[in-house]
């Protein structure tokens, strides 16, 4: 599993880095200008911290990968990440309306892209816990 770990790692790496041009991908200063002071700021705000979570569970993942598998305490935190990703993938389908993406083709298929990536966080870290579990 220390490879998948890994791969994770680097994935999130690259995900965290991704936020950089949300700003300018998504509009916001066009965007967002309609909202109130408050939730504008919000809005960068948690997309800030956002990306420096999954940059940190990142580093974690690629720096830390044998004692992700072989301590108690690194079990405990890839079953915490599995549960948390999981959820993530849930609410890729759940709560992300299929109007974002159906009938167009790069929505569609960053939608899959990143259904495949949730679902290979979840397995990876959920596997990672109850492998060798004892």
């Amino acid at each position: 599993m220390i490879i998948h770990l890994k791969i994770v790692g680097y994935l999130m790496l690259v995900l965290a880095c991704i936020h950089i041009v949300f700003p300018k991908y998504f509009n916001w200063n066009k965007e967002l200008k309609h909202l109130s002071l408050i939730n504008n700021q919000m809005m960068r705000t948690h997309t800030f911290f956002i990306a420096l979570t999954v940059g940190l569970m990142g580093l974690l993942c690629t720096t830390s990968a044998l004692e992700l598998t072989e301590t108690a305490l690194g079990k405990k935190i890839t079953l915490g990440l599995g549960i948390f990703w999981s959820i993530r993938l849930l609410f890729q389908f759940f709560v992300y309306s299929s109007k974002l993406w159906k009938g167009k083709l790069l929505e569609t298929s960053i939608h899959i892209l990143f259904s495949m990536m949730w679902l290979y966080f979840s397995i990876t870290f959920l596997l990672t816990y109850y492998m060798n579990k004892g």
